[in-house]
């Protein structure tokens, strides 16, 4: 009698699909290659990308305005996020399992960043995706998740009953950050600008919204906030920010991501905090626990295929985008 075998796995390819760059410059620089794939350490995995994140972080990376990880090695595989399936592991890697969906976040990779197929990164920045994500939504959740729920919990505290001001609240942080901070039974204001635009953050929670680009603006905060503002969360920086940072209340807070430019104005009697988006694995489990009893909802602007990486880069430095842009790999759910 013969015995039944198991099928085997389908070995990885040598090589990969990936958008790269070669030198800094405009969108234009973003390429298609065809690179190794990259080796998992004892301690990384390695990801078989199904989405990946694009921000404007990446575009300050290939313009080389940011260099997060010293002088980088050209060819230069862009992303800090992606989400997709764990296909190879190090022998030190305890908490992911090869056949896992698993999102990760990691903006100064050695081995290359998630617009490509494949993606090597370290246990520590990744964690199985929440079950009530499918892969395109984790893979532009993971940057903007950990940015959105450590501003509002960690930088702001925000309590219940509070009024909180979402600056900049339409893009692809500030449209978690009302949800999380509706989560936590704060009254949320927002800016956004178009009816388009109003209409999203309404949809996510937001109470009122302010055009921030209008005339009357102050007028109106003034009458959504008479006792003034408790916290603020600054997504972008203006003119108008600075007047509207007049309405927070003796012992307020206001806190921004670093890089926000020109940086918030500070006042006495009021606490500001610059904050970076720490990972691991405390913050993933904080992350999917949210995810999941804020039932999220990650809005996506648009969804590109790895080959047009550089016109998601152009659409980004538009500007104007409605949640997050998103590049396609690989297949699954």
């Amino acid at each position: 009698m013969v015995k039944a075998t198991k099928p085997r796995k389908s070995p990885l390819p040598a090589t990969m699909r990936a958008a790269a760059i070669d030198r800094f410059g405009p969108p234009a620089v973003l390429t298609p290659h065809t690179l190794p794939v990259p080796v998992p350490g004892p301690r990384e995995i390695l990801i078989a990308v199904h989405s990946a994140g694009v921000g404007v972080w990446d575009a300050s990376i290939r313009d080389g305005s940011w260099q997060p990880g010293g002088k980088p090695k050209f060819p230069l595989v862009l992303g800090t996020d992606g989400a997709g399936v764990v296909v190879a592991r190090g022998a030190r890697v305890r908490r992911l399992q090869i056949g896992d969906r698993a999102y990760a976040y990691d903006y100064a990779n050695p081995k290359g960043g998630f617009y490509a197929e494949f993606a090597a990164v370290r246990e520590q920045n990744a964690a199985r995706v929440p079950e009530s994500l499918d892969l395109l939504h984790a893979g532009a959740a993971v940057t903007t998740g950990l940015t959105a729920l450590q501003g509002i919990e960690d930088a702001l505290h925000v309590r219940r009953g509070e009024t909180i001001l979402i600056f900049g609240a339409s893009g692809a942080v500030g449209t978690l950050a009302i949800q999380f901070a509706r989560h936590h039974g704060a009254h949320v204001l927002a800016t956004a600008s178009g009816r388009n635009a109003a209409a999203l953050v309404s949809q996510l929670g937001a109470g009122a919204v302010i055009d921030a680009r209008r005339s009357d603006a102050d007028d109106q905060l003034r009458k959504l906030a008479p006792d003034g503002l408790d916290a603020v969360l600054a997504l972008a920086s203006s003119d108008v920010l600075e007047r509207f940072l007049d309405h927070v209340r003796v012992g307020g807070r206001v806190a921004y991501p670093n890089g926000v430019k020109p940086e918030p104005r500070r006042r006495s009697k009021i606490r500001f905090s610059a904050y970076d988006a720490e990972v691991g694995p405390r913050e993933f489990a904080r992350l999917g626990r949210a995810v999941t009893q804020a039932k999220l909802r990650i809005p996506i602007a648009a969804v590109y295929p790895l080959e047009q990486a550089a016109k998601a880069h152009e659409r980004l430095a538009e500007g104007n985008v409605l949640g997050r842009l998103v590049l396609r790999l690989h297949g699954g759910k």
